[in-house]
């Protein structure tokens, strides 16, 4: 539905260490841009990248979500992963995913959205209230539908989401390295207070594909 096959090229806004970004050059031979805030996740992105030997389709690059540097419909796709809630300026966010996307172009977004009541804190992407921008599943459609994007594909993927935490917990702690080396010693609380919202309804996780009009 996200239209990615070899030569397409795509755009991970928010990026991080390049984790879906490798596994979609590797899936499906396309070509790779990455944009990450953090310089130290750019920099490992990059390291992670050669070691894999994907060089030649993957690159990153420090830069902000609201102020992309690619000219004008630079992209048949734009993956957008756990990145929304951390941005208060949505209107700008989709423009700007707008404006580097072709025409006819897909913008696949999968992220977490507020539900019933507020979060526990903290959280991965927040340690309080004051530095999270959750919408609600519809709002977030609200917000993405006018700076150009038409609805191709819209899932509720809450109860996936409560199942892999469910089945987490039952593994025990994940092999070392994981993300605990990038989110800091209180990654465990971070990760247990994500399940837990998600479990308590408080949460929820949308996953959708929109073209650019």
């Amino acid at each position: 539905m996200a239209g990615i096959a070899a030569g397409t090229s795509v755009l991970d806004v928010g990026s991080g260490v390049g984790g879906p970004a490798r596994f979609l050059a590797a899936t499906y031979g396309c070509r790779v841009t990455g944009v990450d805030l953090s310089e130290p996740f750019v920099d490992a992105a990059r390291y992670l990248t050669e070691r894999t030997g994907q060089s030649g389709q993957l690159s990153f690059q420090t830069a902000s979500a609201l102020e992309l540097p690619f000219d004008d419909s630079r992209f048949d796709v734009v993956l957008l992963q756990h990145v929304a809630m951390n941005i208060s300026d949505r209107a700008r966010l989709y423009g700007e995913i707008r404006r580097v996307l072709k025409p006819g172009g897909r913008f696949a977004t999968f992220d977490v959205v507020s539900a019933i009541g507020e979060p526990h804190y903290p959280l991965p992407w927040a340690r309080t209230p004051a530095t999270s921008f959750l919408l609600t599943a519809e709002a977030t459609g609200e917000a993405i539908e006018p700076a150009g994007f038409r609805v191709l594909a819209w899932q509720d993927d809450t109860e996936t989401a409560k199942a892999w935490f469910a089945q987490l917990r039952a593994s025990g702690p994940p092999p070392s390295p994981n993300l605990g080396v990038v989110m800091g010693p209180d990654f465990a609380q971070l990760s247990t207070n994500l399940g837990r919202n998600l479990m308590q309804g408080r949460l929820g996780v949308l996953t959708a594909v929109f073209e650019a009009v």
